[in-house]
């Protein structure tokens, strides 16, 4: 009976409240999905061969890691991306971040799932942590989206949400005119420790963009820093490899 309700529920908000699609922006159809199945070829899975650091796709299978990470070190053990960040990405995520469709993160989250189960299992995750955002920022938006996104991963981990395990403290300056060393020393002070599980040695760190990997260097730093011995990386975006 229960189950039924959950049912007729769902398919009543769907009647009043009809999902609409994270690329087109249209009703989804059919009804029923997460994204029109046409829309789905608009955003560029990372294909093989990807550094094997930050998960951008590289030229050729000789490559280890771009060019980024030969020149950079990285804390954080590597990280895994679902698609490429292009046009379609970029206004898909605005609208999640800038006009409230959070519920486009539904599709994302099954994305991530679909695409990196069996390696998140074998990572044998104590805690899973999202990159915060500023306060000020939270309030105005009202969520942050690599939180919902880290909800959606713990819960098919059936690993701890640590929503706090991180604090954002600073407004960092505009970061695109920075070089990655400049943008690293920009988000040294930006962040705080906060709260880990005891014993929680392996934390999966979420973010929707990954761009140089600043934020997540200075993130991962500080997790090491309060006891965790490996951080791993998940972003639903990544930029181009150089």
């Amino acid at each position: 009976m229960e189950k039924m309700f959950r049912k007729i529920t769902a398919e009543a908000a769907d009647l009043l409240f009809p999902r609409r699609c994270p690329v087109c922006f249209d009703i989804v159809q059919p009804r029923g999905e997460l994204i029109c199945p046409g829309c789905v070829k608009k955003l560029s899975i990372v294909k093989n061969p990807v550094c094997k650091k930050c998960g951008k796709a590289v030229e050729h299978e000789r490559l280890e890691y771009c060019l980024d990470c030969s020149r950079h070190r990285r804390s954080f053990e590597y990280n895994l991306a679902v698609f490429e960040y292009n046009d379609c990405a970029s206004r898909s995520m605005a609208a999640v971040k800038y006009k409230n469709k959070r519920e486009f993160l539904d599709f994302y989250g099954e994305a991530a799932w679909a695409r990196f189960e069996k390696r998140l299992v074998r990572m044998n995750l104590q805690a899973v942590a999202p990159v915060p955002v500023h306060p000020g920022r939270r309030r105005t938006r009202g969520f942050n989206q690599a939180e919902i996104l880290a909800e959606k991963l713990a819960a098919r981990l059936k690993a701890p949400l640590c929503p706090d395990a991180l604090r954002r403290v600073k407004k960092t300056a505009p970061q695109k005119e920075l070089d990655p060393s400049q943008r690293l020393k920009n988000l040294e002070k930006a962040f705080e420790p906060g709260k880990l599980p005891p014993g929680a040695e392996r934390v999966l760190l979420v973010d929707d963009i990954y761009t140089t990997g600043s934020t997540l260097e200075a993130c991962a730093r500080i997790l090491i820093s309060m006891g965790a011995e490996k951080v791993f990386t998940l972003t639903l975006f990544v930029g181009r490899g150089a």
